[in-house]
């Protein structure tokens, strides 16, 4: 399986051999389709905003679902996809933990603790009334993860993480807190060891608006 380290190469490769995707602005884009990876660093590019990460935990912790919630400055990001009343889909919090979104968390915690080899210990994010809600009230939010699934094996949580679209650069680090976030609440909750954390995205990603972390990244291959 592909490490960090790996991905890093297949990345700077596709940079350095112009292999790029271009849309209908033309611009350009570093994409892997179907990307599955162990998540064994925190970032990939570049090194986590760590401050900024731990005001959105807090955010996901509280499952508002509006940014202005967010500890500190809204980042821009946030307002730019959510609606004119700071209303998003993308709390995770929500997702797993809300009543209203079925109490996934607990159903996981308890299907463990009573099947520790069971294959059903899911929760799900995405959902599919999103293909209209992502446009809710003048919002551009299309959630992009769509599943998180756990397994105990050899005394160790295990989590698989997919996503359907993942920006190697930023997001990569923010979703893989979270990521880290709950499989060790879980296996603490469980009381066994947190074990490998798999990564899949269907589309990963670098935008050419962050090529020159790519550069500075292939320059520090270099000097390393």
């Amino acid at each position: 399986m592909l490490t960090i380290n790996l991905v890093r190469q297949l990345i700077t490769d596709k940079y350095l051999d112009e292999d790029f995707i271009i849309d209908r602005t033309g611009a350009k884009t570093i994409e892997i389709i179907g990307a599955t990876f162990l998540a064994d660093e925190d970032y990939i590019v570049r090194k986590p905003a760590y401050e900024y990460i731990g005001r959105e935990l807090q955010w996901y912790k509280s499952q508002s679902l509006n940014v202005n919630d967010i500890p500190g400055e809204t980042p821009k990001i946030w307002k730019d996809i959510a609606s004119t009343e700071g209303e998003i889909n993308s709390n995770y919090g929500w997702c797993i933990y809300s009543e209203e979104n079925g109490n996934q968390y607990q159903h996981v915690l308890r299907e463990l603790k009573n099947n520790p080899n069971s294959r059903r210990a899911t929760m799900i994010y995405n959902r599919p009334s999103m293909h209209v809600d992502f446009t809710r009230d003048g919002m551009n939010d299309f959630m992009c993860t769509y599943a998180n699934t756990f397994y105990v094996r050899e005394g160790e949580l295990d989590s698989h993480y997919l996503m359907r679209s993942n920006d190697a650069v930023f997001g990569y680090n923010n979703d893989y807190a979270w990521a880290r976030y709950v499989q060790t609440n879980l296996a603490h909750d469980l009381g066994i060891r947190v074990g490998n954390l798999i990564w899949t995205a269907s589309n990963f990603h670098v935008y050419e608006r962050h090529f020159n972390f790519v550069e500075e990244l292939i320059d520090a291959r270099k000097v390393g």
